[in-house]
């Protein structure tokens, strides 16, 4: 466990990360950076910012996860299409191979 102190939104927090400390460093400046956005749009307080900001986070997080699924999905199409345009290559040098044998 690494000991790492973070900054969000002036305060200081010291936390306990499997992670690596940059890791860390870069989730708590990223949060920091979204509750920066909502406090210069004017939210009223911090715990609305808070919530906001979790908010926005959870709902990228859950684009990005839908859009890992549908590479995900792509990739398993792409495989699929190339093991069975293998088969259809093997197929057609052992056809290749039998007609020039009948010559």
């Amino acid at each position: 466990m690494n000991r790492v102190t973070v900054t969000i939104a002036e305060r200081q927090f010291t936390l306990l990360a499997d992670e690596e400390t940059t890791d860390t460093q870069k989730v708590a400046a990223y949060v920091d950076g979204k509750l920066a956005e909502l406090t210069a749009q004017g939210t009223p307080s911090l715990v609305d910012a808070c919530i906001l900001a979790s908010m926005n986070i959870t709902q990228e997080l859950f684009r990005e996860q839908e859009s890992s699924d549908n590479l995900r999905r792509q990739l398993k199409e792409y495989l699929e299409e190339s093991t069975k345009l293998k088969l259809e290559l093997s197929e057609a040098k052992r056809e290749i191979f039998a007609l020039k044998g009948k010559k």
